[in-house]
């Protein structure tokens, strides 16, 4: 009996982990666009802005790995890793601060709520996840609470229409990213060190439009003291995010992780609303309870398979 138990306490303690990581990853995730929302209030050029907070992040995130002695091999696998995850990063993360001064920071909140169906619908299509109605029936609810709002930010948009389908566009690019970043994991590599390439890898992808589209433009960002703070806020808060991201990945799998968007979902459009005076999305009070279900309903079909494979008979 007690041996029995052991695997059970196991998978609830990492399912207490993945959780909190999650909440951490999420809340980060939608603190980062309310700092890119101030930063772009206090005229810091925004694609410029973006790559300096990831070649911080990415600096922060090698000194923490080398601190702790962690792998961190250079070879043809990990600059493939680090190119294509930096560019599947690098363009949802750009549209968003580009269009933030557009939609809002709450409506660009709102758009991680989607990449969790398309990571799931890919997950299992690559047969990374068995297909489970009681996780396909959360993963439902909780698009289904961003449509709601994302329904109705399109109907008020106005002008801001294409930002708005720009926008929308970002899950997919988010959810290859989700799967991207499992398939081609370099074996015996650190979380640290992949988060630390993924930074470098999206700086790198961003400096040619930061060239062509900012030129010289860094300087607005030096020589102005509020930028800089904020810069230097988006560094920490880049480095906690993407050193938990990947972790949690690792910890739980692409379709887990993608749920940090329910969560900045919900966080960012409250920040957006009470923080930076946004007028609240109609029918906030439906979406948010059809994310919270969506998000229960995912975590119990996750449970359920944990327990079902310690079940089995082996």
């Amino acid at each position: 009996m007690s041996n029995a138990r052991l695997p059970r306490k196991g998978a609830d303690r990492n399912g207490l982990y993945a959780l909190g990581c999650l909440l951490l990853v999420g809340t980060f995730l939608a603190l980062s666009l309310v700092v890119a929302k101030l930063a772009d209030g206090a005229g810091a050029p925004r694609l410029t802005f973006l790559m300096a907070a990831m070649t911080g992040a990415g600096l922060v995130l090698s000194a923490i790995g080398a601190i702790q002695r962690q792998t961190m091999r250079i070879n043809l696998r990990s600059l493939e890793y680090a190119a294509v995850a930096g560019a599947l990063f690098a363009v949802p993360n750009a549209l968003a601060f580009l269009a933030i001064r557009h939609v809002g920071a709450g409506f660009i909140s709102l758009s991680f709520a989607f990449p969790i169906l398309i990571t799931w619908v890919l997950a299992v299509w690559l047969s990374l996840e068995r297909l489970r109605a009681l996780r396909l029936l959360g993963v439902l609810l909780g698009l289904s609470g961003g449509l709601v709002l994302a329904t109705a930010k399109a109907g008020g948009a106005g002008d801001a229409q294409g930002w708005v389908l720009l926008v929308l566009a970002m899950p997919l690019l988010i959810a290859l990213g989700n799967i991207y970043r499992t398939l081609r994991w370099p074996t015996g590599t650190s979380p640290v060190f992949l988060a630390a390439l993924m930074m470098f890898g999206g700086a790198t992808t961003l400096l040619p439009f930061v060239l062509l589209f900012e030129p010289g433009e860094y300087q607005a960002l030096l020589t102005s003291g509020a930028a800089m703070r904020l810069l230097l806020v988006e560094i920490a808060v880049f480095s906690v995010l993407y050193l938990f991201y990947f972790v949690l990945q690792k910890l739980a799998g692409p379709v887990y992780l993608s749920q940090i968007g329910t969560v900045a979902a919900l966080v960012g459009t409250l920040i957006a609303v009470l923080a930076l005076g946004e007028a609240p999305p109609p029918n906030l009070g439906l979406a948010a309870l059809l994310v919270a279900l969506g998000t229960l309903l995912f975590h119990r079909g996750a449970r359920a398979a944990s327990i079902s494979r310690d079940a089995t008979p082996t």
